[in-house]
């Protein structure tokens, strides 16, 4: 967690201690917001989706991304909302670079001059008696040998929703997420500080011990709140969000999928999902 600031509360005028959460980069590296310990405490009235976000920039790799904002609910019944400093990088001054000293490899008795033209035939690397000729490396590595691609995905037609979510669930197991069953749910909690009550997603949840997916089977297009809500759901598990449609996306909702990095699939009734936004093509090469 996150360094812990005194907060009053303007309704009732008690003091509680907020503590801001943290939560993973995309690089790997802890994120929280720097609390502002002397900053106006703000009374939630209304909730507007632009007022839930606040951009921080992490220390270790200077991306900028919008996180939760701190929220802290009073005992008396008001949800209190303190300001947050922005977190700027301590610059960076790169080493200055020393080139090493030129040697001039000494020329062998025999042995052409620098510059001359090569002759036709190719000269060995090892001499007759078998020793490494000076100035050739006695043995050149061979490059590393690249993994073996998977095997062709096996789909399943699709005739019925439950259809949809198996196809699904097996895609996820061919892209490496292990153990990926049916949640029971289609929603879970939201982050810490959103809201107390549970997000509701159309369709069915799929669960792994890294990745949170939602199959939608519905006809109408999923929505720009599903796709939000998804990632809020991977975000608050640490986990890898996965969106798969029947009937593909609303514009806003790819458009914010690409700027989360939530991979996008669409669904088809021979049972091969296809990528369509930039992170699922990713996520298909590299596998999970």
């Amino acid at each position: 967690m996150g360094e812990g600031v005194s907060v009053c509360c303007p309704a009732c005028g008690s003091r509680h201690t907020l503590t801001a959460s943290v939560y993973p980069c995309a690089c790997g590296a802890p994120v929280a917001p720097a609390l502002a310990g002397d900053a106006r405490v703000e009374t939630v009235t209304r909730r507007a989706w632009a007022d839930e976000w606040v951009t921080v920039r992490c220390t270790a790799c200077a991306r900028e991304d919008q996180w939760p904002r701190p929220e802290l609910g009073c005992p008396c019944g008001a949800m209190l909302r303190i300001a947050v400093e922005q977190m700027t990088p301590e610059p960076v001054t790169p080493e200055p670079v020393t080139p090493d000293p030129v040697t001039p490899d000494p020329v062998t008795p025999g042995a052409a001059a620098p510059g001359a033209a090569a002759p036709d035939r190719a000269a060995p690397d090892t001499a007759t008696d078998g020793q490494p000729v000076p100035g050739r490396p006695a043995h050149v590595p061979l490059p590393p040998a690249v993994a073996p691609p998977r095997p062709g995905f096996r789909p399943v037609t699709i005739r019925t929703a439950q259809d949809a979510v198996t196809t699904a669930a097996l895609y996820l197991r061919w892209l490496g997420f292990k153990s990926v069953v049916e949640s029971g749910e289609s929603g879970e909690p939201p982050a810490p500080g959103i809201s107390t009550r549970r997000i509701s997603l159309p369709g069915t949840g799929l669960r792994g011990p890294d990745v949170v997916a939602q199959v939608d089977p519905t006809t109408s297009p999923a929505s720009l709140r599903s796709v939000e809500c998804l990632w809020l759901n991977g975000m608050n598990a640490s986990a890898t969000s996965v969106y798969f449609s029947l009937a593909g996306y609303a514009d806003d909702a790819r458009a914010r999928a690409d700027d989360l990095g939530l991979p996008l699939f669409v669904l088809d009734l021979t049972g091969t999902p296809q990528p369509v936004n930039g992170p699922a093509d990713e996520l298909v090469s590299s596998g999970a």
